[in-house]
């Protein structure tokens, strides 16, 4: 029997509350919410095929760029990994998924530009299932729910119909706020137009006309490969950011943090943090740039004025959380026991 999912298993925004998330958190342990494994998959053949072609073509590619492919197509094309990705985490995640902090107009379109190139759905469809994912995490509900496995979670979900409760509880998703955004309506109004336009046939026409590539290399290298590429790198935060990780902040949650993913998705894989306070638009406590390239990004145009109203989370919140749901084991948590016990003692 399909298990009720009654209510949503994390949160979204500041305004949900910390002492909501916490007793969801344990709840997620005492209640049990499971994931109907006895649910029979609907399989979308033509997803599986043109997945297999796209990887198969991307193959390829990564072969041409070490013997054929010119320096400046290389060079176009991981220029266009960091474009699209933070198309997706700057975007899409933060910025409309989450409303971390509020953009001008002039970033919100080169963000929607920047996201339309990665192709991975419209801000609207994408930040709809991403709500999703943090209301009913790690349940039927959740779009690409890693209680099913390291493929499921990083693309299985793709290759096959939507879960019934996915489709019921996402009627109940508010997504008044990105309707609300011209810039945002418009991607999605023509998104049929766009995204050919953006990721497929911009990318290959530039190299040939610019630098005079040949056609095989400009399909192949800047087009097929980096975007099979940046999908892989994104899926890397469902899969392996909710499986392979150390848990600080909260030990009852399934997601964690992960270095090797934060580095490739430019930020992104500080995941553990990012379940437990959704609303900072640093989606973690630290590390530097380096390792949250994004974050960096952010701040670069707050400070000429087009990011604003960043939001974040008090040391004070971080170090309660993590005295009450963080893995005792963890540095972070001995880091503040420590602090609390040199504390009592002067």
């Amino acid at each position: 029997m399909t298990p009720n999912i009654d209510k949503p298993t994390g949160v979204l925004f500041e305004s949900d509350t910390l002492e909501d998330q916490v007793e969801t958190s344990i709840n997620n342990i005492k209640e049990q919410i499971k994931t109907d494994y006895n649910y029979k998959v609907e399989i979308v053949w033509r997803n599986v095929v043109l997945f297999a072609l796209l990887h198969i073509s991307a193959l390829y590619g990564l072969y041409l760029c070490f013997t054929s492919a010119k320096l400046a197509t290389v060079l176009f094309t991981a220029f266009l990994y960091q474009t699209s990705v933070l198309g997706i985490t700057a975007g899409v995640h933060r910025l409309w998924a989450h409303r971390s902090y509020k953009a001008t107009w002039p970033l919100r379109l080169l963000l929607v530009m920047m996201n339309t190139i990665a192709f991975q759905n419209s801000v609207i469809d994408w930040a709809r299932d991403h709500r999703m994912h943090h209301k009913y995490s790690e349940t039927n509900a959740d779009p690409h729910n890693a209680k099913r496995g390291f493929f499921f979670a990083h693309m299985g979900w793709l290759l096959c119909r939507k879960h019934p409760q996915l489709k019921e509880k996402g009627k109940d998703i508010d997504l008044s706020d990105l309707y609300s955004d011209p810039i945002v309506r418009f991607q999605k109004n023509y998104y049929h137009i766009l995204m050919p336009l953006m990721c497929f046939v911009l990318p290959t026409i530039i190299p040939v006309y610019l630098w005079n590539e040949t056609w095989s290399n400009a399909i192949y290298v800047p087009t097929l490969f980096r975007y099979a590429f940046v999908l892989n790198i994104t899926w890397l935060v469902n899969s392996a950011a909710h499986l392979y990780g150390d848990k600080p902040y909260d030990r009852f949650i399934n997601p964690v943090e992960n270095v090797s993913v934060a580095t490739l998705a430019l930020g992104e894989g500080w995941h553990n943090y990012h379940h437990t306070f959704p609303w900072d638009y640093k989606t973690a406590e630290l590390g530097d740039y380096w390792q949250n390239f994004t974050t960096g990004f952010i701040d670069f145009f707050a400070m000429i004025g087009w990011a604003y109203d960043l939001k974040t989370v008090s040391l004070d919140m971080i170090e309660k959380r993590v005295n009450r749901t963080g893995d005792p084991t963890h540095d972070r948590y001995k880091s503040i026991h420590n602090k609390e016990q040199k504390l009592m003692t002067e």
